[in-house]
């Protein structure tokens, strides 16, 4: 428990992935970091507290790796060496045969550079979370939760940061790593763009009789993407794109339903299975702040910039930011900048603007691609497809791109401390 008015390098609001990780690299690099959030740390790692898994890029894994949380996470995680995508019809692809556009990843194409790597590994939230966890609980990191961040205050200098219990915390820095609706981007006026999809994900977990291979599916309908995503022990996580009345229906109804209205959408395609555990659903949205930092703040994850989970990349673009932003800041401080200072932030917001802006409109084009049936613009997706299934040298691009390993690559995710 932080006493009144303690001061600390850095203030991180939000102890989710994003945030966890980034307050670890930080702190390995020798800052002082206080990390705080409004919920017990218990109660994110509750087994319904989140549902979802997570295509974790090699280049991100790395830098788990890097900070000493991959290899807790190897024995949950599951390989994708191939990703087939393929274009569905209305009404779904157990009436009528797919298309024979389609995409087909394989990580062999792409070993010689990765060293062996698959395209990305598949890892439920909850061990993410359990293994953030443990190495938060293990470090010099200053723990606050329950703790609400109600008042931001920057002053020459400083940020003095007020907790909802009438606690006063100060630092050079705070750091936004709380979700969408963030209040440390708010306080800092930074405005967002962005719209409601008028969608959801339906997220399940199903355990099937057929081995998956280690190969992710994604099949586009004109509700939305369904993904099968292959999980240890011949799971698989089911991430099903709907209108949000109809996601809603589908977590209410009985697994029997639930299963009916998937096998008529994918035929005997999936074999027999059982799903495991709840259903969840989550709104879709795109949310992206006009500006990655403010006076004495800087925003990562899904506080500057929420995406569709259409490439399933939400997380690695927050642990990119969560690299960068370490980075930068461990370097400014080892070279004796005051950290918070407008300079050293527009390194951060330099190396991460067009990166995130690029990808959030990418993939919302993508959403608004192949969430149609029109015959127009189906025949020209499906014409891409096939032509970037045929091109070897663009279809490697892609891979690449997936996992991480083109650009500008912070040292963490290149595997190296910093």
């Amino acid at each position: 428990m932080a006493a009144p008015n303690q001061s600390f390098d850095l203030i991180v609001s939000g102890a989710g992935m994003a945030g966890a990780t980034f307050a670890l690299a930080a702190a390995q690099g020798g800052l002082r970091v206080a990390l705080v959030d409004p919920q017990p740390f218990e109660v994110q790692l509750a087994p319904t507290f989140d549902g979802r898994s997570t295509a974790v890029a090699f280049s991100t894994f790395r830098m788990l790796d890097a900070l000493g949380v991959g290899e807790g996470l190897r024995a949950h995680a599951c390989r994708m060496d191939r990703i087939l995508v393929t274009d569905g019809r209305r009404p779904g692809a157990a009436s009528r045969s797919a298309s024979p556009a389609f995409l087909r990843f394989d990580a062999d194409e792409i070993g010689d550079r990765t060293g062996g790597e698959p395209l990305g590994y598949m890892v439920e939230n909850r061990h993410i979370r359990h293994a953030l966890a443990e190495a938060v609980r293990g470090s010099d990191i200053t723990l606050m939760a329950p703790a609400k961040v109600v008042g931001i205050d920057a002053a020459p200098g400083r940020t003095d940061v007020t907790l909802a219990d009438g606690r006063t915390l100060s630092a050079a820095l705070i750091i936004g790593a709380d979700g969408r609706n963030s209040f440390v981007r708010q306080s800092a006026g930074i405005d967002t763009l962005g719209w409601d999809y008028k969608q959801s994900g339906v997220v399940a977990t199903a355990r099937m009789v057929r081995g998956h291979d280690n190969v992710a599916h994604e099949y586009f309908l004109p509700s939305g993407p369904f993904a099968i995503l292959p999980l240890p022990d011949d799971r698989a996580s089911l991430v099903w794109t709907e209108t949000t009345r109809r996601a809603e229906a589908l977590r209410e109804t009985s697994e029997a339903a639930f299963l009916s209205h998937l096998r008529r959408r994918f035929g005997d395609f999936l074999g027999d299975l059982s799903v495991e555990g709840p259903r969840f659903v989550y709104p879709l949205s795109l949310t992206l702040a006009e500006r990655l930092t403010g006076p004495r703040a800087a925003l990562i994850g899904d506080a500057a910039h929420a995406v569709h989970p259409v490439a399933g990349q939400g997380l690695n673009m927050g642990l990119k930011d969560a690299a960068a932003l370490a980075e930068v800041l461990i370097e400014a401080m080892r070279l004796g900048e005051d950290i918070g200072a407008e300079t050293v932030l527009d390194r951060y917001a330099r190396w991460r603007r067009f990166d995130t802006a690029a990808l959030a409109a990418g993939f919302d084009g993508f959403v608004r691609l192949f969430s149609n049936d029109l015959a127009p613009v189906r025949l020209a997706r499906d014409l891409g497809m096939a032509a970037v299934n045929r091109i070897a040298p663009l279809r490697r691009a892609f891979m690449h791109e997936a996992g991480g390993a083109t650009g500008d690559l912070p040292r963490l995710l290149r595997g190296e401390a910093v």
